[in-house]
This record gives C-alpha cells, sequence and structure tokens, in this order.
C-alpha cells in the first residue's frame, strides 16, 4: 500500500473511534435524560471546541511533521477515554440522568476533548494530500477521503447505536481506548516523505507561532477566498441545527438500534459519492460543483420533514449524504490548489475555526428555542391551530419545522452567492493559478 493509502486506513480507523464516541454521547445523553435542551448543548460543545482549536491545530500542522502532529492527536485523545472511563466506572448513583448535573457535564466536556483533539487529523490530512498527490488528481485523491469518511460514518452509527443500548458508556469508553492505541500504533510504522528540506544552521527558523494575520493576508491576496470561508460559516450556521436537533428527530420515530442501523445503512451514500468522485472528478470548476450541491441539499432540507415519516427522512438524509462529499472536496480542491503548501495547515485550521465559528451560535440556540418555543408553538400554540392540520403538531412536529425554516433560508443565500461577483472572482483565481508541481515541486504518489 502507498504511504497515501495507509493514511487513508489510519486516518479511518481514527474517525470511527472519535465520532462513535461523540455520537454515542449524544445517543446515550438523550436516553438517559429525555432533553432537546442536553443534545444541543453537546453539538455546541462540540463546534465552540472545534472553532476555538482549529487555527491552533492548523499552526502544528504547519511547523511540525503532519505525522508527528497525527500521533499526538491520538495520544491527547487516548488520555481523555482514560479519564472518561474513571468517570464511568465511579459514577455516583443516578448523576448522569440528571441534564443539568456537574458530573455528567463534566464527563461530556472530558470525552468530548478527545473527540475535538481528532480534527489535527481533519487539518493535516488535506496538506498531505498537496504533499502526495500530483494537482491533476487531488480532486479525486479528496473523493477518497470522502469515502473514507463515509465509511466511518456508516460504521460509527451502527456501533454507536448498538453499544449505547447493550452496554452504555462503559464498552463505548473501553472500544474507543482499544481502537486509539491501534491508530496510534499503526501510525508509528507509517513512512512518509514530507519533502522537508535540511535545516541549515545559518538560516534562522521560522518562529512556531499561530500567525493569524499572516495567514489572513494569504487568504485575502486571493480574490473570493474569504467569501468562499464565510459561504461555508452560513452554511455551518444552519448546519448547527441538524447537528443538535437531527438524532433527537430521528429518535421520536423510532428506536436507537433501529435509527443507529438506519444511519449506517444510509452512509453507504457517502461510499458512493467518494466511489464516483475519485473516478471522475468535479470538473473544471470545483466551486460551481459546490454550489450545485447547496441548492440540491437546501431545497431537499426544504421538505424532509414536511411530513413524519421516517421514509421521508431516510430519503432526504440520503441526498444530504450523497452529496456531501462533493461540497467538502470542492473546497478542499481549491484551497490547495490556491493557498501555498507552507501555509495551507493554517488556512485549513484558520477556516475551520471560522466555519464552525457560526454554528456553536446556532446550536446553543436552537435546542432551548426548539424546546421552550417552536415545540409549544406547535403542540398547542398558534403554529398547531395554523398549519396542524397538514404539517401535524408535537414536539416531533416543533422539530421538523425548524428544519423546514433552514431549507429556505439556505437555499435563498445560495441562489445569492451563485450571482455574486465573489464567485466569479474566485473561479477566475482557481483557473489562472500555476500549481507548484508545474514549477518542479515534487509529487510521490497519484490516488489511483
Amino acid at each position: 500500500m502507498r504511504p497515501f493509502h495507509r493514511l487513508l486506513v489510519n486516518n479511518l480507523v481514527a474517525n470511527v473511534t472519535n465520532f462513535t464516541v461523540w455520537f454515542a454521547v449524544t445517543f446515550w445523553v438523550f436516553i438517559e435524560t429525555q432533553s432537546v435542551f442536553a443534545t444541543g448543548m453537546i453539538a455546541g460543545i462540540y463546534l465552540v471546541f472545534t472553532a476555538a482549536f482549529g487555527i491552533w491545530f492548523g499552526s502544528i500542522v504547519d511547523h511540525n511533521s503532519k505525522k508527528l502532529a497525527m500521533l499526538g492527536s491520538s495520544v491527547v485523545s487516548g488520555l481523555c477515554y482514560v479519564v472518561g472511563l474513571a468517570m464511568v466506572l465511579l459514577e455516583p448513583e443516578g448523576a448522569f440522568r440528571n441534564p443539568y448535573g456537574p458530573y455528567l457535564w463534566l464527563f461530556i466536556l472530558v470525552v468530548m476533548l478527545g473527540v475535538i483533539a481528532g480534527n489535527i487529523r481533519a487539518i493535516a490530512l488535506p496538506t498531505l494530500v498537496t504533499i502526495l498527490i500530483p494537482e491533476d488528481s487531488r480532486d479525486k485523491a479528496n473523493g477518497l477521503v470522502g469515502m473514507v469518511g463515509g465509511i466511518g460514518f456508516l460504521t460509527t452509527s451502527v456501533i454507536s447505536g448498538f453499544l449505547v443500548a447493550f452496554t452504555g458508556m462503559l464498552g463505548v469508553m473501553v472500544l474507543a481506548l482499544a481502537a486509539t492505541a491501534l491508530a496510534f500504533a499503526h501510525l508509528a510504522f507509517v513512512t512518509i516523505d514530507e519533502g522537508r528540506a535540511p535545516v541549515d544552521p545559518e538560516v534562522p527558523a521560522e518562529p512556531k507561532r499561530v500567525d493569524i494575520a499572516g495567514t489572513i493576508a494569504v487568504i485575502a491576496a486571493v480574490p473570493g477566498l474569504f467569501a468562499l470561508i464565510f459561504f461555508a460559516t452560513f452554511n455551518n450556521f444552519l448546519g448547527g441545527i441538524f447537528m443538535a436537533l437531527l438524532d433527537a428527530y430521528g429518535l421520536s420515530l423510532v428506536s436507537v438500534e433501529v435509527w443507529g442501523l438506519l444511519f449506517g445503512v444510509l452512509s453507504t451514500a457517502f461510499i458512493a459519492s467518494g466511489i464516483i468522485i475519485a473516478k471522475t472528478g468535479l470538473g473544471k470548476n470545483p466551486l460551481r460543483t459546490l454550489l450545485m450541491v447547496n441548492v440540491i441539499t437546501w431545497a431537499v432540507c426544504c421538505v424532509f420533514t414536511l411530513q413524519s415519516s421516517i421514509w421521508l427522512l431516510a430519503a432526504g438524509c440520503f441526498v444530504w449524504m450523497l452529496l456531501g462529499p462533493y461540497a467538502e472536496a470542492a473546497e478542499h480542491t481549491t484551497l490547495q490548489k490556491v493557498v501555498p503548501l507552507e501555509r495551507q495547515g493554517r488556512v485549513f485550521g484558520f477556516a475551520q475555526s471560522v466555519e464552525q465559528a457560526a454554528s456553536p451560535l446556532t446550536a446553543f440556540l436552537v435546542g432551548p428555542l426548539t424546546q421552550f418555543v417552536v415545540i409549544p408553538f406547535m403542540t398547542d400554540g398558534a403554529g398547531a391551530q395554523t398549519i396542524g392540520s397538514w404539517f401535524g403538531t408535537g414536539p416531533a412536529r416543533g422539530i421538523a419545522l425548524v428544519f423546514t425554516v433552514a431549507g429556505f433560508l439556505g437555499l435563498l443565500v445560495t441562489i445569492l452567492a451563485f450571482n455574486s461577483r465573489y464567485y466569479r472572482e474566485l473561479s477566475a483565481a482557481y483557473a489562472n493559478n500555476k500549481d507548484d508541481d508545474e514549477d518542479g515541486g515534487a509529487t510521490v504518489a497519484s490516488p489511483a
């Protein structure tokens, strides 16, 4: 196996582990507390941590060996899971059933820090695509990255559902520790030629600092690149609704075992999408692909909860999962071409922080807002009286209304972006940019 493929396998194991913990905590807390507020707060914590650490993680990736950064990620995750396991074993009676109890939220914070440490890998991997893959094949390589994410999503949802149903969090934490140790051991034996130049003692080394100002200057130098990041930011602003409410809505329709299994089956869409991208690429203009994907997905969001149907929900989620890797691969392919390699870690980290910064606001607000405003509105309030005859009434229909409104907002903003000058400017910058490889930069592998 080439180093790129070995890295994909290693990241698959790490991603499955970390996201199994995240999914399991969300499932388990909802089952233990029956609180939409609590699941919304968990999503908010994830997104706050992602936004807070993204730029710092990016500087770690830029200033160190990518392999060392990924190994460090596994060490931090493992330590957090050790503490989480100890808290499960030492739980005071009933501490995890109180949605406002300090012991529960301390446990959530610790294990979510372990999950977030895995984001270092999410920043390091696209920079390794730039190093290891020729420019004309990177969109296909990014498709393989998306496919690996899809496989991880499939196994994550199934594993989480059944582990929570039959072992609670004890089995989840034991599995997380074992798999994290496995990923660390495997990566330690992967050899990666990162093309690092020998250190010249006569030349002062670049300071190992975050350098937000320099990163912003690099982004500002590419016309329309800030607009791309802000567009993704708005998408994530609305996407926080899914992170806060989708599990609660799904679990209102089916049991946790069925929901986990269903999500696993639906996640085959990620795999199919990754395979298609790896074969066909993203076309000459990845940005156009990105916006077309958003038109379709937000249109689906407008309708996939119009009626209380698990089949309608499943169909909508399938479309989202099928097209999601296209959007991620398009953004990565664009950044890999227009941003210098030595800055890519920080730019990817900056994008991750800024794009996720809006989602915590949504996730923190949407849980309480849905619980205390929208659900009563659709249970016995004005909404139930006005549209309840065809839309339905009750808590689940309140959650559904939030999704429908989000879909219309997302569709409107995507249409505006399609007609903006920023879209035209960044498309031109991508088309005109001369990749480093064409000037003699080294590439050592192809994804095919």
